[in-house]
């Protein structure tokens, strides 16, 4: 980590404000950078929200808070960011917020996407060096941005998660259990509830493992009546996560988070390609309906190809997941 009256041969401002796995998705290029550039003083720009998954980690030497919900706010943010002077700075998101932010702290020179390859092309004006990936998967990518700035370093061979314990919160069941977080920012994305209470109530039934659904405080998970519900916040939520035997998991924060965290399981994919951000390594299994169309439409319904995964598809894979016998017929769950 760094120390006050060391100087640093670099310094580097790392922006990614969100979300959960995009954060996530980023952690090994900001790694790679940061041991790319030895010595180098190495800044994350993030919202507030997503600030606790930075938390212990050893590649981060300090964090900045964009505070966007007010004008003060914003100018405590460019006070905070203007009091150092970068060497580069890398927009990993690619949006005109990201990188109006990080020319804020007036880099020497800014690393980002190639304009075909972000969300908001506009953001690509503010780069001094632009990349045009190759590869499909996000952390791929970023690991080429990461690369373009130069350094010390080649690709490392080992993609590193730094991510912290968390801690407790609520009440988990005290042996194994399977978690799931059903939400995710899009509708279009879940898993139908009704699903939920079908892969609990087998799951409790034939293995005697219960199945906990993970959400924020308010979450409305009581039409899966077998499942365990479980409130937390980010903290509680990578707590709960290492704590699970296996994850049920859609495209959201909390499947890349079990993910990076090595965690066995089952990822369901339907209007999201798993080829760009399904989860990264090879501890879940993806199940997609092979008629699944790739859209990548924010609907406000579960889409069709979702529907169309069963609980009994899901539980299958646990079963061989968890290494799992089925109970005798007539045999009660503990």
């Amino acid at each position: 980590m760094f120390t006050a009256g060391k100087p640093a041969s670099r310094r580097i401002l790392v922006v990614r404000l969100g979300a959960m796995g995009d954060i996530i998705h980023t952690l090994p290029a900001v790694a790679w950078l940061k041991q790319s550039h030895p010595g180098s003083l190495l800044t994350w720009l993030v919202e507030p929200r997503w600030a606790p998954l930075l938390e212990e980690n050893p590649y981060v030497d300090r964090v900045v808070l964009l505070r966007r919900q007010s004008f003060a706010g914003l100018l405590e943010t460019r006070r905070e960011l203007r009091a150092e002077h970068y060497d580069f700075a890398v927009d990993f998101q690619g949006l005109l917020k990201s990188a109006m932010a990080a020319g804020a702290a007036d880099p020497e020179r800014f690393f980002g996407f190639h304009q075909s390859q972000v969300r908001e092309r506009l953001a690509a004006l503010f780069y001094s060096h632009k990349t045009l990936s190759r590869s499909a998967h996000v952390v791929e990518r970023n690991l080429e941005l990461a690369a373009a700035c130069g350094g010390s370093g080649i690709h490392p061979a080992k993609r590193l998660f730094p991510l912290p314990p968390g801690r407790p919160e609520g009440d988990l069941p005290p042996g194994d259990f399977v978690l799931a977080c059903p939400l995710a920012g899009w509708v279009s994305k879940q898993w139908p509830m009704d699903h939920y209470a079908s892969l609990a109530a087998r799951l409790r039934n034939e293995l005697g493992i219960p199945l906990v659904l993970d959400g924020p405080p308010g979450a409305d998970f009581a039409a899966a009546e077998a499942a365990i519900p479980h409130h937390s916040s980010l903290p509680g939520l990578i707590h709960a996560t290492r704590r699970a035997a296996a994850v049920v998991g859609v495209d959201s924060g909390p499947l890349h988070l079990a993910a990076a965290l090595g965690k066995p399981g089952v990822a369901l994919f339907g209007p999201t390609d798993p080829a760009r951000n399904g989860p990264y390594g090879d501890s879940l299994r993806v199940l997609r309906t092979g008629t699944a169309a790739t859209t990548y439409k924010r609907g406000a319904a579960i889409h069709p190809s979702m529907q169309k995964i069963s609980p009994d598809e899901v539980f299958e894979v646990l079963c061989a997941v968890l290494g799992a016998r089925r109970r005798p017929a007539g045999s009660q769950a503990e």
